[in-house]
């Protein structure tokens, strides 16, 4: 144990500016020389999900795999990480010299860079990187009524299929010569430009729908709003496979790709940053007085009815945010997409990364999205897996791995060098 520790203590005074160059080296390396190396190593093409489908398909590939993955990622993120320290403290000092926002929006662009080559190696990639980021988006905004708020909701595949629904149709109508909505209303070349409104569009019809869920929330609590936020989710589901106009059973399909990865990001971004705005906001420290005490916290002035309807509504909007990225990002949307099984993934991403924190809803999401594309290969033991695994953190980490933890920007991206550490300290 005390090896381990020593081992993680080496890298410790490595800043988040040292790992971002490690990072950009290792994707670079793996861009231009991964398919000579994945060719001396016998693997038949560079692995998609860090050799995990490989592994799982061919046990045999075990040892080229693990090769690779040090060759290519750890390697270079450690040792350039460890070797560039001084100089990423350096940067990172310049960096704290600035506006806070515009040293945040450098590192931002920074990651999407990394992330940009990384998913261009192949279009699985892109796809499960799209997938993850609108899963992101998904699970900080149930965090809202879970977490933040403290409420048990389960209606939010019910919000996504607004949100989905009614970007699908503003797109095929307005942008696209489509055999259900006939000739395009207006330019195509507009549609790329229009798109963001058509995103906060199907956000606010999904805000307009949570009422149905908030407003009977004001008398109920635990099981009973569960109860009412799950029906709400089957009404909405079939409705929508009622409707002939809408595709009925069978779905919309030919959406517009105008879900890009820098405009599928950009909105991650964007979510990450006004929820957290939200959450240490007035209307946060409401929403936690509400979780605790709710008749404590309207004695003490907090609006407790609004404060509800405010965090059902700003989480369904995100929602059905998220519900326009999925579907224009697979380009159909089913209603069957909208089921207990989407809910069953959502909450598990919820809780597996953590209530109440920003950091756990990206953990959950990103954890549950790659290991559930991972474990492809297995089929039916996939869901037997990780449920398992679900199961375990319940029962050792009952909050999930990162609980009640804020998002502090600047602690992230500070100088980690030791003289200054001691500095602070």
């Amino acid at each position: 144990m005390d090896k381990i520790k020593n081992f993680f203590r080496m890298f410790s005074n490595i800043p988040l500016a040292g790992w971002l160059m490690g990072s950009f080296v290792a994707v670079l390396m793996e861009y231009y020389l991964g398919d000579a190396i994945s060719y001396y190593l016998y693997l038949p093409k560079i692995p998609v999900l860090f050799g995990a489908l490989f592994i799982l398909k061919e046990p045999i590939m075990i040892p080229s795999v693990l090769a690779y993955d040090l060759i290519i990622y750890a390697l270079p993120i450690l040792l350039l990480g460890k070797l560039l320290a001084p100089f990423a403290n350096a940067l990172a000092r310049m960096l704290e010299k600035i506006p806070l926002s515009l040293a945040t929006l450098i590192y931002i662009v920074a990651i999407y860079g990394i992330l940009h080559l990384w998913a261009g190696i192949n279009d699985y990639r892109v796809l499960v990187v799209k997938l993850t980021m609108v899963s992101i988006i998904l699970t900080i905004s149930l965090n809202i009524i879970n977490g933040y708020q403290g409420e048990f909701s389960c209606s939010h595949p019910g919000f996504m299929a607004l949100g989905a629904y009614t970007s699908s149709t503003l797109t095929l109508l307005l942008f696209t010569d489509d055999k259900m909505f006939g000739d395009a209303l207006l330019p195509a070349a507009l549609g790329p430009w229009l798109f963001p409104f058509v995103l906060i569009a199907g956000g606010a019809v999904a805000a307009i729908g949570s009422l149905a869920v908030a407003i009977p929330s004001f008398r109920t609590r635990g099981d009973y709003l569960a109860i009412i936020s799950l029906a709400f989710m089957f009404i909405v589901k079939s409705a929508v496979e009622n409707m002939e106009i809408l595709g009925g059973p069978r779905g919309m399909s030919s959406q517009p790709a105008y879900a890009t990865l820098p405009v599928v990001f950009a909105w991650m971004a964007l979510c990450v940053w006004i929820i957290h705005n939200f959450t240490t906001s007035i209307m946060g420290k409401a929403l936690n007085a509400v979780r605790d005490n709710e008749a404590a916290a309207n004695s003490m002035t907090v609006n407790t009815r609004k404060t509800k309807v405010t965090a059902f509504m700003f989480g369904a909007f995100w929602a059905g945010v998220a519900g326009g990225l999925f579907a224009h990002v697979l380009r159909y949307v089913n209603p069957g997409t909208f089921g207990i099984q989407k809910l069953a993934e959502i909450l598990a991403m919820v809780y597996f990364g953590g209530l109440n924190s920003i950091y756990g809803s990206i953990v959950g999401a990103v954890s549950i999205s790659v290991l559930g594309e991972a474990l492809r290969p297995l089929e039916l033991w996939k869901w037997i897996i990780i449920p398992l695994i679900l199961i375990l953190v319940m029962i050792f980490r009952p909050h999930g791995l990162i609980s009640f933890t804020e998002l502090n920007v600047k602690n992230i991206i500070r100088p980690r060098d030791k003289k200054l550490s001691k500095g602070v300290e």
